[in-house]
């Protein structure tokens, strides 16, 4: 088969759209943690059948980001503080190995890189939207540069249902300045191949931010 009777790649399918476009109200809070899903409302608002919504609502609860109740329909995920306790302990696992990992294999480039990224987060304190996003970015590309596409995915998983947290810990009055010194002190760690080290600060980093997290604010 030549190119030119290769079959062109289907688009993204309607419900896929439909999905991208409820994890962004979810994510931006225009969808809240616990309220129910008002299908006839949303298919009104996006013009489009139930059918393409369901699909969509399917998908975002196999994400976690929903939750589907048989013949009563679907709610956005509320995270119970258990919820959010184990999810920072596994991501404090994941994450504390991977930086030990960079910190002793990644090139000078890459270490480069994230520094560059960190200096974002240092211009960025004052603005929490986008500390926030930088923050993330910084925490996935270190798992990039780590390598093992079995824990990006767990991380990218855990870290889109954290998202439904209404105390997550960059809430916090001071905690985005506490996590930029934490953040400041992890990326001297990595900086100077001190594995051990850039492990028991990200560890420390995961558990000061259960701590802020888990405290009423």
């Amino acid at each position: 088969m030549n190119a030119s009777t290769l079959p062109s790649l289907a688009p993204r399918a309607l419900y896929q759209e439909v999905a991208e476009q409820l994890r962004q109200r979810i994510f931006g809070r225009q969808l809240e943690p616990g309220a129910w899903i008002d299908e006839l409302k949303l298919c009104a608002e996006m013009g489009i059948s139930r059918t393409p919504l369901r699909e969509a609502l399917k998908v975002l609860a196999v994400e976690g980001l929903v939750t589907m109740k048989v013949r009563r329909g679907a709610y956005v995920t509320e995270m119970s503080e258990r919820d959010v306790r184990e999810a920072y302990q596994l991501l404090a696992l994941l994450e504390s190995d991977a930086a030990a990992q960079v910190a002793r294999a990644a090139s000078d480039e890459e270490l480069a890189e994230l520094n560059a990224v960190h200096a974002d987060l240092e211009r960025q304190v004052e603005q929490r939207d986008a500390f926030f996003a930088t923050n993330e970015r910084f925490h996935m590309r270190l798992l990039e540069i780590e390598g093992n596409r079995w824990r990006q995915q767990i991380v990218t998983d855990l870290r889109r249902v954290m998202k439904l947290n209404r105390h997550h810990s960059l809430f916090k009055q001071g905690r985005l300045a506490d996590s930029l010194t934490e953040h400041r002190a992890l990326m001297q760690a990595m900086l100077q191949r001190d594995g051990a080290k850039a492990a028991q600060l990200m560890r420390e980093h995961f558990d000061n931010g259960l701590a802020a997290a888990t405290t009423a604010p």
